[in-house]
């Protein structure tokens, strides 16, 4: 009798040991399952396979800085080429504006000249660190307190011409073209750059008598600023 039962805790007791055993390597089992997965989502070989996602995130974080960089060197050469001030060309691009002279932008001078019966030669040159574009028209000249204004001394205006450093435009003015002893005593003329210039310039000329004075356009060369009349 004690013989069977004592067979019987030996059978029990194995069967214990054999059931906490197999726990055991489940358990062994599961925490290397998930040592192995952790591992796998912090190793950098696995995050270099199939973390792409990432990685392509990261590669954008770099691209979005250099990208940047492209847009600023782009708005660096928007502004040598002038956008800011230019004109849309209507395809996109911009093209840039040419600044036109004013009276003020200009250093002035006169001259007498015996030619065509005598005559005034107004000079014209950009002051120093401006470059400028008279207009292809006639200069505006006006004589004493009235405004009367010179007429064209040619048929056709001239090109436009371009002022900076030394370059000089020339213009002829005749202030009387009657055979007539009338006409006013004067001065000095008023010269702008157009009619709507806000900054006249008067410039000292001598004694003249003003009687339908005319003006000829600008000129490059001072012999084709002679106006006959």
């Amino acid at each position: 009798m004690f013989g069977n039962r004592r067979k019987a805790l030996l059978v029990s007791a194995a069967l214990v040991g054999g059931a906490m055993l197999m726990t055991a390597c489940q358990d062994k089992d599961a925490a290397t399952d998930t040592g192995a997965a952790k591992g796998s989502s912090s190793s950098p070989g696995r995050s270099g396979d199939d973390a792409t996602p990432a990685g392509s995130s990261n590669n954008g974080g770099s691209g979005s800085g250099s990208g940047t960089g492209k847009d600023t060197g782009s708005s660096g050469k928007g502004s040598d080429d002038g956008a800011g001030s230019g004109a849309d060309t209507g395809n996109g691009g911009r093209e840039q504006v040419e600044q036109g002279c004013g009276a003020n932008d200009i250093s002035w001078s006169t001259r007498s000249e015996t030619q065509a019966g005598g005559y005034i030669l107004v000079i014209a040159k950009a002051k120093p660190g401006i470059t400028c574009y008279l207009p292809a028209e006639l200069p505006t000249v006006a004589f004493g307190s009235d405004g009367t204004q010179a007429g064209p001394a040619e048929q056709s205006v001239g090109e436009q011409i371009k002022l900076s450093g030394s370059t000089a435009a020339y213009a002829g003015v005749n202030p009387k073209t009657t055979n007539t002893d009338g006409g006013k005593e004067l001065d000095s003329i008023i010269v702008a750059v157009g009619d709507n210039d806000p900054n006249p310039e008067s410039l000292p000329v001598g004694t003249i008598t003003v009687d339908k004075p005319i003006v000829t356009n600008w000129h490059t060369a001072p012999a084709d600023a002679v106006p006959f009349s």
